[in-house]
């Protein structure tokens, strides 16, 4: 979904993960996905979908298909971009 929305976007590992322009991440977990974001410019009704209390990353959890609503997250991630 990151990358087919955003083709040319730079994706490394780091710490075991792959994380996009530095500002997002997905890490699969033992019952679940996390897609991290970075807060920085996010609205408060923005940061209301997000989960954790993190200052600069907060994430998304997936649990299953049906909690992946594609275009309210690439919403988001273009917001961040």
């Amino acid at each position: 979904m990151i990358l087919k929305a955003f083709p040319k976007i730079e994706e490394k590992m780091w710490i075991g993960v792959p994380w996009y322009a530095n500002k997002a991440y997905v890490v699969a977990l033992k019952d679940h996905v996390n897609l991290g974001v970075c807060i920085k410019g996010l609205t408060k009704n923005e940061l209301a979908v997000l989960e954790g209390t993190g200052k600069i990353m907060r994430h998304i959890k997936i649990r299953n298909i049906k909690d992946i609503k594609e275009e309210n997250i690439v919403r988001l991630l273009k917001k961040i971009m």
